[in-house]
C-alpha cells in the first residue's frame, strides 16, 4: 500500500512538472511576443516621427501618422496570431483544423464583405502613394467632384461647390483627376466674330494678360506669361481662339473669370465684337452664280389691327 501510494505520488510530481513546464514555456511565449510587439510599435513611432519632421506640408505629416497607425495595429495582429498559434501547440491542441476552419470562415467572411475589404486596400494604397491629400479639389467620376475635407482607409469625404459633402467609399474610386496638384492651367477659349482680324484680337489678349501679371492682387497667381494656342475652330457663329494661364494650384478658376471679366472689357474698348448665335438665311444660288430674290411678306393680324 505504501508503494502504491509512493507511485502515486511520482506520477503526481511528474504530470506537475510537466504542467510547470508547459506553463512555463506559455509565459516565455506570451511575453516575447509581448515585448517583440512593443518594440516593432515604438520603431514604427519612431520612424514616423523622424520622417514627418522633414516634413514641411502638415497634411503629409497627417498621412504619415495614418501609414503609422496601420503598420502599428498589422504588426500587433500579426504577432498576437503567431504567438497563439505557438502556445495552442504547447498546449497541445492540434492546429491544423483550427487553421481549416479559420480558412474557411475567413473565405465565407471575404465573399460577404468583399466591398469593404476593397475599401480599406484602397485607402490603403491612396495614402500610401499621396493620391489625395487633405484640401485638396479631386474629382473621383461619377459626379463627385470637391474639396478633399478627410482621407481615412474606408472613404474619401469631399465638399463640392454646392456644399454638399459627399462620402465616397474607397473601393469606388477607379480613376482620382487631382485639380490641385503642383501647378495649375486655366484654360481658356475666346470666342470672337467672323469678320474681325485674329491677329488685332492676339494683340488685345496678349495685352490683357500682362496688365492682369503686373497686378498685385494676381500677379502672384500666374506663374508663366499667357500662352496663345491660336484659332482652336469655327464655331456656328464665332472664331474660337484657345489660351491658358499657368498658375498657382487651385487658382485656375480665379484667374479665368478675372481675365475674361478684363477681356470683355478691353474689346468693348477695341470695338471687338464678341458674338452671340445667330443664323444666316441661305436662299439658294442659281448656276450662273446669281442669287435669287429671297421673297418676305408681312402680314398684320386683323386682332392686332383691331386694338390699335
Amino acid at each position: 500500500m505504501n508503494e502504491s501510494f509512493v507511485e502515486h505520488l511520482a506520477r503526481l510530481w511528474a504530470g506537475m512538472g510537466s504542467v510547470t513546464t508547459v506553463a512555463l514555456r506559455v509565459t516565455v511565449i506570451v511575453a516575447v511576443a509581448w515585448i517583440v510587439a512593443a518594440l516593432l510599435r515604438r520603431a514604427i513611432r519612431a520612424f514616423r516621427i523622424r520622417v514627418a519632421s522633414r516634413l514641411d506640408d502638415r497634411e503629409a505629416v497627417k498621412r504619415a501618422e495614418t501609414l503609422g497607425r496601420v503598420f502599428r495595429y498589422l504588426v500587433t495582429v500579426v504577432v498576437s496570431l503567431i504567438a497563439g498559434m505557438l502556445v495552442l501547440g504547447e498546449l497541445g491542441v492540434s492546429v491544423a483544423p483550427i487553421l481549416g476552419a479559420a480558412g474557411v470562415v475567413g473565405l465565407a467572411v471575404g465573399f460577404g464583405a468583399q466591398s469593404l475589404v476593397r475599401d480599406y486596400f484602397t485607402g490603403f494604397f491612396i495614402l500610401l502613394e499621396n493620391q489625395i491629400r487633405q484640401g485638396d479639389i479631386v474629382d473621383l467620376g461619377s459626379g463627385h467632384a470637391g474639396v478633399v475635407e478627410e482621407v481615412t482607409l474606408r472613404y474619401v469625404q469631399l465638399r463640392d461647390y454646392d456644399g454638399r459633402v459627399h462620402f465616397v467609399p474607397n473601393g469606388q474610386i477607379t480613376t482620382v483627376i487631382n485639380l490641385t496638384r503642383g501647378y495649375a492651367q486655366a484654360v481658356i477659349d475666346v470666342g470672337v466674330a467672323y469678320r474681325e482680324d485674329t491677329d488685332a484680337v492676339v494683340a488685345v489678349m496678349r495685352e490683357v494678360a500682362r496688365a492682369m501679371r503686373a497686378d498685385e492682387a494676381f500677379g502672384a497667381r500666374i506663374l508663366d506669361d499667357l500662352e496663345i494656342a491660336g484659332v482652336d475652330r469655327w464655331a456656328d457663329s464665332a472664331v474660337m481662339i484657345r489660351c491658358r494661364f499657368k498658375c498657382q494650384a487651385g487658382e485656375q478658376w480665379a484667374v479665368r473669370r478675372e481675365y475674361l471679366r478684363r477681356l470683355k472689357r478691353a474689346f468693348d474698348l477695341a470695338g471687338i465684337e464678341i458674338p452671340f448665335p445667330h443664323v444666316t438665311v441661305y436662299a439658294g444660288q442659281h448656276k450662273d452664280g446669281g442669287a435669287p430674290p429671297l421673297p418676305l411678306e408681312f402680314r398684320r393680324e386683323r386682332g392686332a389691327a383691331a386694338a390699335r
